[in-house]
């Protein structure tokens, strides 16, 4: 390969990398997503508001049967009371969330984790392979994870 093929080789790779950067969007969050947490798998739901921001609610949980009572589990550790009765495969974990385009991210919401009873602040990110990059931070602590699409 001559050093003009491998320079135009390289332009056009790098021009396509920047178009699939720019050609995201806010609603390609949007979609049906899997993921595991420890021994937990579940599945995500997230969908638009008609506010225009984003919710994401669990519809699926590969344990969502308690062996010791042969019911299904319940979100016990909810710091709202209210909401403690609520199906372990129908918890909403985030609402509210926007679409930060200058920094090319989903933010200013929170996300809550069933299994700790904890709600942090929440950032997410469009993978390349479109993926996502869920991230909880709180107090200076993060945990990321990948939420595969289906």
């Amino acid at each position: 390969m001559t050093r003009l093929s491998k320079f135009i080789s390289t332009t056009v790779a790098v021009f396509a990398a920047a178009f699939s950067l720019c050609a995201q969007s806010a609603d390609d969050i949007l979609g049906n997503f899997t993921s595991k947490k420890e021994n937990d798998e579940y599945k995500v739901r997230v969908t638009k508001n008609a506010s225009g921001t984003y919710k994401g609610q669990i519809y699926w949980v590969k344990n969502s049967i308690d062996p010791a009572t042969g019911k299904k589990i319940l979100d016990a550790k909810n710091p709202d009371k209210s909401l403690r009765n609520t199906p372990c495969d129908q918890i909403v974990i985030f609402n509210g969330l926007k679409y930060n385009a200058s920094k090319r991210q989903w933010d200013g919401g929170k996300i809550y984790d069933p299994q700790r009873g904890l709600v942090v602040n929440l950032t997410i990110r469009k993978l390349p392979d479109g993926n996502l990059s869920v991230k909880g931070s709180l107090m200076g602590i993060s945990e990321t994870f990948t939420w595969n699409r289906l």
